[in-house]
């Protein structure tokens, strides 16, 4: 949550006002405008069918996360949960689009919130405060576990890069994200709107942690690990303030659902159908197919919910992807008249080409101590540079303000 925060805050004050000025000199409504534009139809495709695979699994992700919560409060079996999570964003979504998200998310963020800032030191009071925090992880885990434990860089430096190079990025190149900036009525709404999401998150960042240092502290061989908040919230704490907690969570998975079903609907409606099969295809027929994709994209999600081992791979697939793909060819190409299209296919297939090989290939690490997508997302950064001064674009190009 603090990579994605700084990320936000480029998107704020960098990349949102710049792409936004973009958009409305050329009237462009997806991300994909923007790289059919800038680079071509072609580029625009590929990254099209990348997202698309990716943020199916962020959608199944979701799902997961969804049906956990359900389970640690009604006892719903995991499938059946997935399914109902499913139905409700889907549904909604389909029905009321990018407007229909952007109310409900309001309303979601305020939920999220207001739970994760009430639950917190009702379970830290549980635990005994920070110093029965600290004693109860020391008997479980043993001293020296316990000091890594409490260490801000306890998870180990890869890691801590592996999220920065894969997140931060990926809170300003994001599809999804930069359609919403493009609904924005002016630039003054892309930076304050922008930003104060970024405040949201810096804030917000530190909470689930606790929460979730709390749930080890009592529940210590918690046979699935992404039971940890449900449980803790459910156990930890008042009953009231548990129903807010873990509406709360429910909140922060639905509203990252539905971002991912506009993510799915603009890249196969607009990016692929629109611009390869029917072109000329009417607005009202166009808002039909995209709400037939929606639907469909929901029972896929719930099959790859279904095949996925966990969260944390579902969400990591997504951001490897996009970060590793993306970053470069948006980040010059927004900025420079340099990058040219051969450029961003490069850099985009390095990216992704190395991340994979490293992944299935070298057990997931990369070069010194960063990780497959650390690796892969600085791959894609240099192969843009090499290029952009070996064979810079010769020519003006549109797609800057």
């Amino acid at each position: 949550m603090g990579t994605s925060a700084v990320g936000s805050l480029v998107l704020a004050y960098f990349v949102g006002p710049q792409i936004w000025q973009v958009a409305q000199k050329y009237n462009l409504y997806t991300l994909g405008d923007y790289l059919d534009m800038r680079y071509s139809r072609y580029f625009r495709g590929l990254i099209a069918l990348m997202m698309a695979v990716g943020t199916l699994a962020l959608f199944a992700g979701q799902l997961i996360g969804i049906a956990w919560i359900l389970w640690a409060v009604a006892g719903v079996e995991k499938t059946i949960g997935i399914i109902i999570g499913a139905m409700v964003t889907t549904l909604y979504f389909a029905a009321g689009g990018l407007l229909s998200a952007a109310i409900v998310n309001i309303l979601e963020v305020a939920v999220i919130f207001a739970g994760f800032v009430i639950a917190a030191p009702y379970a830290l009071n549980f635990v005994g405060g920070f110093s029965g925090l600290e004693k109860l992880i020391a008997q479980n885990a043993g001293s020296a576990e316990a000091a890594r434990y409490f260490r801000w860089d306890g998870i180990g430096l890869t890691t801590i890069i592996g999220y920065f190079l894969m997140l931060t990025p990926s809170f300003f190149i994001s599809p999804g994200l930069i359609g919403k900036v493009y609904g924005a009525k002016d630039i003054g709404a892309v930076k304050s709107g922008t930003a104060w999401n970024a405040i949201v998150q810096f804030g917000f960042a530190f909470l689930p942690a606790l929460l979730g240092m709390c749930a080890y502290a009592i529940f210590p061989n918690l046979s699935q690990r992404e039971l940890a908040l449900p449980v803790a919230m459910k156990e930890l704490m008042p009953f009231w303030v548990s129903a807010l907690a873990l509406a709360a969570i429910f909140a922060a998975e639905v509203s990252t659902a539905d971002a991912v079903l506009y993510m799915l609907a603009t890249s196969i409606t607009k990016d692929l159908y629109k611009t390869f099969i029917n072109p000329h295809v009417a607005d009202a027929n166009l808002l039909k197919t995209s709400r037939m994709v929606s639907l469909v994209s929901g029972l896929l999600g719930v099959g790859m919910a279904l095949l996925l081992p966990n969260i944390i791979t579902a969400l990591s697939i997504f951001y490897s992807l996009m970060a590793a793909s993306l970053t470069a060819p948006l980040l010059f190409g927004l900025f420079s008249i340099r990058p040219t299209t051969t450029a961003a296919f490069a850099s985009a297939i390095v990216g992704v080409a190395t991340t994979i090989a490293l992944h299935f290939g070298n057990q997931g690490k990369g070069l010194w101590i960063l990780n497959a997508q650390s690796t892969g997302i600085l791959a894609s950064i240099v192969v843009m540079v090499v290029l952009m001064y070996v064979a810079p674009a010769k020519k003006p190009v549109a797609g800057r303000p």
